[in-house]
């Protein structure tokens, strides 16, 4: 008997039409295509939505013309052959308009995840998603890590990862480099972890 060495191939289009079923059948199941590999997206409990929308008010009142999208699947990495959902997208109000499910990342000037309590976040959030939002060229990658009660800002993106990464604790300010050009006071994150 042989071993199979290789990884079976998922073509793009059989993702997107595997996501569309799944979404159908098991409410609140999203899928992501990353690195080649499939992977659920861990459902967002309150704490995770009350991040989501401290960070959302911030923006607004930084950026009045732009939104921090939740849930909108953007195509990422070299090639656009992965799939990804990122927690939030900076990006102007009509950035995804007409767009359908699987946006081009042109106009995202801010990839936002917000770790969950699984055992994937690890892979997911810090290996996998720096690197595929890094090659697709969005600015600024802001992982908000509940699990280790810290804030990274990923910024200068060169094709294959983040050239900066800087981490501080909840509770310390911290800059959003530009594009975003904000200044968050963390403070407030230390409420909404277990």
């Amino acid at each position: 008997m042989s071993v199979m060495t290789e990884r079976p191939h998922l073509s793009t289009e059989s993702f997107e039409h595997l996501a569309r079923i799944a979404a159908r059948e098991e409410e609140g199941l999203r899928l992501e295509f990353i690195g080649g590999v499939l992977r659920s997206k861990a459902m967002p409990d309150g704490d995770h939505g009350r991040i989501i929308v401290w960070l959302s008010r911030i923006c607004m009142q930084h950026h009045p013309d732009f939104w921090l999208h939740q849930g909108q699947g953007i195509k990422a990495e070299q090639y656009r052959e992965g799939r990804a959902i990122p927690d939030g997208v900076l990006a102007h109000e009509d950035a995804f308009v007409g767009q359908g499910d699987w946006a081009e990342p042109g106009p995202i000037l801010m990839a936002v995840e917000v770790t969950s309590w699984d055992s994937d976040t690890e892979q997911r959030d810090r290996v996998e998603k720096p690197r595929a939002y890094a090659e697709t060229g969005i600015p600024v990658y802001l992982l908000i890590d509940r699990l280790k009660c810290q804030v990274l800002v990923h910024s200068d993106p060169d094709g294959g990862r983040y050239e900066t990464v800087r981490t501080v604790p909840f509770g310390r300010e911290v800059k959003l480099p530009d594009p975003v050009g904000i200044t968050l006071q963390t403070e407030r994150l230390k409420d909404w972890v277990r």
